[in-house]
């Protein structure tokens, strides 16, 4: 049944039919440009492409239909010097060949789920086991490694890319035929807008974020451990030695998790305790404070050379803060860049890690008939004689 149901959505077109078109109904659309470029071509012959989306200004920004690749983000500075702000590769083939998720959009379940399994109405599934025993960001062949059927937009919002991928019943290990929609949007408010939808034809779990390593004085300039950096969250999920949450929800109060002040990322990264030992680092997920649903501040970082700023929003109930731990000089990045330990941070909107084996952590599993939204915002602004030059809140 599950196979004629996979075959309907292809032959009909439910699930993949995207018009390419860049133009706007209703409104006069912003003054900006998306322009659309071959980038390479996969091993079974298909054509990655690079769009190009740029605005006045000086903000600009560059994504691949595989994974759905952010592959550059150009932001000024307060002296309105444009710089790339984000890690990757120059290359298709690099990012074919090994890509710890640089710019891409990671699932059907992003973060980790323990020992690769998990039971969904009375039933157990099995995962990859791609991170030592455990599952990661969708196993061996997530959202980052597939070619997405993608369009370009405009609109009086921004300008854009909208990319759909239909993730087959079984893939990784995940039931259900799951249609999966990101929108990319750049704004005139200087806004990288992210917007999720998924539908599913049977009972599965669904955790989609976008992974994205931020260096806010450039891509190539060194360690983001002086980066100011504020988290929104007076909580996070403490981790065991494979870092699978423990079921805890401890507060931040009085350890070196705390971030609801701004503070330098380096000042208690190298501090003995055991959460940092075990991510070698910090790779958590916060519990944000919030009131009620909608959009709230996740998290706030200042580059104090540059002065950029960038603000997170979303409507999630985490974010995972990682600290680029694992970077070591062996990866040779756009124009030849050695990405070296802690040269980018990532700042992932999501529900919590592991959240199958919890009952009190915030569900994740979907239904047929329902919809998975999710609405994240990086805004960009910049902080010039000690004041700061942003746009308002959403």
């Amino acid at each position: 049944m599950d196979r004629l149901i996979l075959i309907f959505f292809l032959c009909t077109g439910i699930f993949l039919s995207t018009v390419e078109t860049v133009g706007g109904s209703g409104g006069e659309r912003i003054p900006g440009t998306v322009n659309r470029q071959h980038y390479g071509t996969l091993p079974d012959g298909s054509e990655v492409i690079c769009y190009q989306l740029k605005l006045p200004g000086g903000i600009a920004l560059s994504v691949i239909n595989y994974g759905m690749i952010i592959t550059r983000l150009r932001i000024p500075d307060r002296e309105g010097k444009v710089a790339d702000v984000v890690l990757g590769f120059d290359t298709l083939e690099d990012y074919l060949e090994y890509n710890p998720y640089f710019g891409s959009i990671v699932g059907r379940f992003a973060n980790r789920i323990a020992k690769g399994r998990f039971s969904l109405a009375g039933r157990e599934y099995h995962l990859a086991a791609n991170d030592g025993s455990n599952h990661l960001h969708g196993g061996r062949r997530g959202f980052d490694r597939v070619l997405w059927k993608t369009g370009a937009f405009s609109s009086p919002e921004g300008v854009g890319v909208s990319g759909e991928y239909l993730s087959p019943d079984g893939e990784e290990g995940y039931p259900g035929n799951l249609r999966v929609e990101v929108r990319y949007t750049l704004t005139p408010d200087r806004e990288l807008r992210i917007e999720y939808t998924a539908v599913t034809d049977r009972r599965t779990i669904v955790n989609l974020s976008h992974h994205s390593y931020f260096n806010l004085e450039g891509h190539d300039q060194g360690s983001i451990t002086g980066h100011e950096l504020m988290i929104n969250a007076d909580q996070f999920t403490p981790v065991d030695e494979g870092l699978i949450p423990t079921g805890e929800i401890l507060p931040v109060a009085a350890t070196p998790m705390d971030f609801t002040r701004p503070k330098k990322i380096g000042r208690d990264i190298g501090q003995n305790h055991p959460q940092l030992q075990y991510g070698h680092g910090y790779d958590h997920n916060w519990v944000l404070n919030r009131e009620g649903g909608g959009r709230v501040l996740a998290a706030r970082v200042i580059a104090p050379r540059s002065g950029r700023i960038l603000e997170v929003y979303t409507d999630q109930p985490g974010l995972q803060f990682y600290s680029g731990n694992f970077l070591d000089g062996s990866l040779e990045g756009k124009n030849g860049t050695r990405y070296r330990h802690r040269q980018g941070f990532c700042l992932e909107a999501q529900h919590f890690p592991d959240s199958p084996h919890h009952s009190h952590f915030p569900s994740t599993e979907l239904e047929p008939g329902d919809t998975y939204r999710q609405v994240t915002v990086y805004r960009w602004g910049v902080q010039k004689d000690g004041k700061e030059i942003k746009s308002e809140g959403p």
